[in-house]
């Protein structure tokens, strides 16, 4: 009997990348073939990020563009936030689609296969109501050396902009054995790179009688054998304590960047965003930061053009890059979605003049950037080899502070090594350099 075929195509952040690789492994499992293209395909899944407009419409023009071949048997499926957001109305939108399911659901996928195999067009998996969020039985793992570990799922925070809590539901932490005993099993299959997840990672707090608190658990998987890199994302700086620092410092196996998300210099607005802490208070943060005995790189994220932002709002971000000097940024145009508080507010920011207050954000950016990263050629980092751009001859690597080194020398086979090298050129976005043999 021939398998089954099915193609899944990914949007958004980490957290989607790794419920990609549960859903992959459950198909696998059940018997499925994944294919590279839709075209060849007889299951065409989408797992799907809402957290900003254009990453909705997306999915909706990718499914548009297949309409023609529904009723050929080609099923389609919508997984993942923007179907947890919309619900059956996808049902309504694109009417091809029979499958809606949202990531609380992948421990049924086994279910709602047997209902698409037997011919049921409106097959759903919306409930939120479940602690079982976590880990499917089986995960394929996409890359060979480095691993995600969701720690905590949702969000319990009601940040005015926000779908999370609407789409992943109220905050859930995993037990910290668990999350030990599973790290512990990748480190033995080999993979050396670990990465705890969460829409609020560090607001983790093991639910056994355990108790641990996220710093705790950081430095647990830090010290598991066969793990060179430990990596953590997304933090919430309300929930963000000098334990964590503290933990970076005392073990170089936990690396050394922090992605801290601000998403304004204002407290005004951050107040209307209603993100729980002051500009002083996310500054105080900074601090502990700054002071490690590592050199700890920060990373944030940065929304323009909220309801109500002044252009004196506005340029108390533009001083705060200043002042923190960012080693990167994610920015982005206030975006309304569905369910939030900021639906609701006056002031809206018009579209030229957001798109005009990220333009000014990301050239100002650009050029810390460049500062930033010209202060490393000469310097040696360790690189985890990640590929080969053959065209151009170079190695791909990222160090433990997250940025990108292309660099040559060094051998071959290097994939998956962890290598010594010299910084010798540095762009906005990325470092050059070579190997030290």
């Amino acid at each position: 009997m021939t398998a089954k075929t099915f193609y899944l195509e990914t949007f958004g952040c980490q957290m989607n990348a790794h419920d990609s690789e549960k859903v992959v492994g459950t198909l696998l499992h059940q018997g499925y073939r994944q294919v590279d293209a839709p075209e060849a395909a007889e299951l065409v899944l989408y797992n799907t990020c809402s957290i900003r407009d254009k990453a909705e419409q997306k999915v909706f023009n990718r499914l548009q563009q297949f309409k023609r071949q529904a009723g050929k048997g080609k099923v389609f499926g919508v997984l993942g936030c923007v179907a947890q957001q919309e619900g059956e109305r996808i049902f309504e939108k694109a009417p091809h689609v029979s499958l809606v399911a949202g990531s609380a659901s992948y421990t049924k996928l086994p279910e709602m296969l047997v209902q698409l195999e037997a011919g049921n067009r409106r097959v759903t998996g919306l409930s939120l109501d479940t602690e079982e969020t976590f880990e499917t039985p089986f995960t394929r793992r996409d890359n060979p050396h480095r691993a995600y570990i969701t720690i905590i799922e949702g969000c319990d925070k009601s940040c005015a902009y926000c779908v999370v809590p609407f789409t992943r539901g109220p905050e859930r932490s995993r037990a910290g054995a668990g999350v030990i005993e599973e790290a512990r099993g990748l480190a033995a299959a080999g993979y050396t790179e670990i990465q705890l997840l969460g829409q609020n990672v560090n607001s983790y707090r093991d639910p056994s009688p355990t108790g641990w608190d996220f710093a705790t658990l950081l430095a647990r998987v830090g010290e598991i054998p066969g793990i060179r890199r430990v990596r953590f994302t997304t933090s919430h700086p309300r929930d963000f304590g000098k334990d964590i620092v503290d933990a970076i410092d005392a073990n170089p196996v936990l690396c050394n960047h922090v992605h801290l998300p601000v998403q304004s210099g204002s407290s005004s607005v951050l107040q209307l965003m209603d993100r729980s802490y002051t500009r002083d208070e996310y500054l105080r943060r900074i601090e502990w930061l700054k002071k490690a005995r590592r050199n700890i790189a920060i990373t944030t994220d940065i929304i323009v053009g909220f309801p109500g932002e002044t252009e004196a709002d506005f340029r108390q971000t533009l001083d705060l890059l200043d002042e923190v000097e960012y080693d990167s940024l994610f920015s982005f145009k206030y975006s309304p979605r569905p369910n939030t508080a900021a639906l609701a507010m006056g002031d809206q920011i018009p579209e030229a003049e957001k798109t005009l207050r990220l333009m000014i954000l990301v050239e100002k950016q650009r050029a810390i950037q460049i500062r930033r990263n010209s202060e490393l050629i000469g310097c040696v980092e360790e690189v985890l080899v990640e590929g080969r751009h053959e065209a151009l001859g170079q190695w791909i690597g990222r160090t433990a502070q997250n940025r990108t080194l292309n660099f040559t020398g060094g051998g071959e086979a290097l994939v998956g090594r962890y290598l010594p090298v010299r910084v010798t050129r540095a762009g906005p976005n990325s470092l050059v350099g070579e190997a030290v043999v």
